[in-house]
């Protein structure tokens, strides 16, 4: 994918990565503390992870595209590189998202407090997926705040005025 309607795939493909990796992290930290937002999130914990997920080497190709369509410079080449470190806290949201939802899954009838999948009533198997699923929630978050400021500078560094130029702003 390079263009869409006539911009630059990247430009339009990154807000949906700044949207969905951080609320794939806050719906992950919430079911992981909180076992009742788990079963009430339901599969949609996961498929929103794996949106998530999908979108980050979609919005990295166009950005590639696009690097090759500018004029190279070192804030340009830094938001290449750091942009690169997303897909594996993409692919630690999705498998952590899986993993809390085959969790929190509810009893099967005739069988009270036995889940389907990890003993999840089991305090040391909560804590070690809570702290797990906040670390990566944490660290994508972080990520993609750090490649979207890369990115940012990279695009507008001596791109504007800094005084007003007579636009409508004057009368």
């Amino acid at each position: 994918m390079t263009l869409i309607n006539g911009l630059p795939a990247h430009v339009l493909l990154v807000h949906v990565v700044v949207v969905l990796v951080p609320l794939a992290a806050l719906a992950l930290v919430a079911a992981a503390v909180w076992p009742r937002a788990a079963r009430r999130l339901g599969p949609l914990l996961p498929l929103l992870a794996l949106l998530a997920l999908v979108s980050v080497p979609l919005t990295t190709q166009a950005g590639e595209w696009l690097e090759r369509h500018v004029e190279s410079d070192a804030l340009v080449r830094r938001h290449t590189e750091l942009g690169d470190g997303l897909l594996p806290w993409a692919v630690g949201l999705f498998v952590l998202a899986a993993v809390v939802w085959w969790a929190g899954r509810s009893a099967p009838a005739g069988e009270p407090g036995e889940g389907r999948g990890l003993r999840w009533s089991a305090l040391p198997v909560r804590i070690v997926v809570g702290v797990l699923s906040l670390a990566v929630a944490v660290g994508a978050v972080v990520d993609v705040y750090r490649i979207g400021d890369s990115g940012a500078k990279a695009a507008w560094h001596d791109a504007y005025s800094k005084t007003a130029t007579g636009s409508k702003d004057q009368p």
